[in-house]
């Protein structure tokens, strides 16, 4: 047992070398700093230790005998594949290190190492590891209680919209969620709603756009027996229907000025008055608003009052436009494809090829317009394999994403058109080019501050220049001093 006065543990490592004594200085180094260290000498020891228990982080040497460190760290990752890896190589070997980022480790280290430099390496791979656990759970929690299904994936993009999200939802600070039609904005409300202590409350929502003005009003605030023609009787507004809990004002620039005065009031008064009384009531409620259009704009242009924009806009969050993040739609395909299979009696797989076809596409309508397309594909699809001719699309054929360089533009009926004419593109290709628009993206928000985009990312600096360097992409501070 774990003595009451010993303080928790702040990770569990495992150290592996052939060599005594490095091992042995390594892992009490890494005791000092409270860390639960496991030691082992071989590679299979290494991995009968991984299959048998929790392991956040694996330091691994590069060269041991029979099992060397490369091959310790791909068998690791089929075993563990979230797992941590730092490589821990002599001088001469950073080709062989730089090779094991590439399948898969997170960074490296090359002895003989600085004690501040092994704990600074293995913080970071920790906080990373939490940090993954805690959008994994987040992801799961959402899909499993809510069926977010734009919240799946693990672009850099997405990785920061949950991060965000998540320090945000424990608070009842207003949030204004920013983004295109189709790409989730409801379901990142319903995610804030759920993680926040208001859970066990209504989570109330209203579509600004699909109620006229006549009757907005009445419909948020309430009103009395007679107030109007038709009002029967009193009714209480989705203000009251929300108190203690969470209302959600979608589409809110396409209110009125007249009542965007009157909501104003109401979120700065924390109080509302029905249609028709005299009389105001007291409501808790945590405001999150959201929009498909650009409220800046909106406000410059005068169709928004300014006061009501900075009174929503507290917190800000981003949903991205599915374009600008490629490499969450395998991930979401698959979610959509699985959801369907469950409703059918023949189920689907999708192919590498209809994969790489999807992924040439600009997805103008989102994350929606991708459920749609699959949805069709695994209703109308005579094999049990979906293909690239299985998804058509309404404008013609498939284009590709905005701001993304084309790796190949596809027809109506999945033929492939211009450059890789006769087999269309590799994954491969598909793959570094969303690459290269992530990194392009995360370069441009965070300028010459290398290690920001690294963080966002979520690749060690070493392995950001060497992507950057494949990919032909400048650092700022270069392209600055031309």
């Amino acid at each position: 047992m774990t003595d009451a006065n010993t303080p928790p543990t702040r990770g569990r490592l495992l150290v592996v070398d052939d060599q005594r004594n490095m091992r042995a200085t390594t892992a009490l180094l890494l005791r000092a700093e409270n860390y639960t260290v496991f030691e082992a000498a071989t590679g299979e020891e290494a991995l009968a230790q991984l299959a048998s228990g929790s392991i956040d982080l694996l330091l691994t040497d590069l060269k041991m005998e029979p099992m060397d460190g490369l091959t310790l760290l791909r068998r690791a990752l089929e075993v563990a594949p979230r797992l941590q890896v730092i490589m821990m190589t002599a001088f001469g070997s950073i080709e062989s290190a730089v090779e094991a980022m590439r399948l898969g480790a997170y960074d490296y280290v090359t002895k003989p190492f600085k004690e501040s430099e092994l704990r600074y390496r293995v913080e970071r791979a920790l906080e990373r590891a939490r940090l993954q656990r805690d959008v994994d759970n987040l992801t799961t929690d959402f899909n499993q209680r809510h069926g977010l299904s734009a919240l799946v994936g693990r672009s850099a993009a997405m990785r920061e919209l949950t991060t965000r999200l998540m320090r945000v939802a424990q608070s009842d600070a207003t949030v204004l969620i920013q983004g295109e039609s189709g790409t989730g904005k409801e379901l990142v409300a319903r995610a804030l709603h759920a993680h926040s202590r208001r859970k066990a409350r209504s989570f109330v929502p209203v579509n600004c756009a699909a109620i006229s003005e006549s009757l907005l009003e009445s419909e948020l605030f309430g009103h009395a027996k007679g107030a109007f023609t038709g009002a029967v009787k009193s009714r209480r507004g989705l203000f009251e229907e929300a108190d203690g809990g969470t209302l959600f004002i979608d589409e809110v620039t396409e209110t009125s000025p007249t009542f965007q005065s009157k909501l104003l009031r109401a979120l700065q008064e924390g109080e509302v008055r029905r249609v028709g009384e005299s009389t105001a009531l007291r409501v808790d409620v945590r405001i999150v608003a959201a929009t498909n259009r650009d409220i800046e704009l909106e406000v410059r242009d005068k169709r928004f009052r300014q006061d009501l924009y900075y009174r929503l806009n507290v917190v800000a969050l981003r949903v991205p436009p599915l374009r600008e993040r490629l490499e969450d739609v395998p991930a979401l395909a698959e979610h959509f494809l699985e959801r369907a299979n469950a409703r059918s009696p023949n189920p689907k797989r999708l192919s590498a090829a209809a994969v790489s076809h999807l992924m040439s596409y600009g997805f103008p309508g989102n994350v929606r317009e991708l459920e749609n397309l699959v949805e069709q594909a695994a209703a109308l699809a005579e094999g049990d394999e979906l293909l690239p001719e299985d998804f058509p699309v309404r404008q013609g054929r498939m284009t590709p994403a905005h701001g993304t360089p084309s790796v190949a533009f596809l027809d109506g009926q999945g033929g492939a058109l211009g450059r890789n004419a006769s087999a269309g593109p590799t994954l491969a290709q598909v793959v570094e080019e969303a690459e290269r628009h992530a990194i392009t993206q995360a370069l441009e928000r965070h300028g010459v501050d290398l290690a920001r985009v690294a963080d966002e990312l979520g690749v060690s600096s070493t392995t950001l220049w060497r992507k950057m360097k494949r990919l032909n992409l400048r650092p700022p501070s270069e392209l600055a001093r031309e």
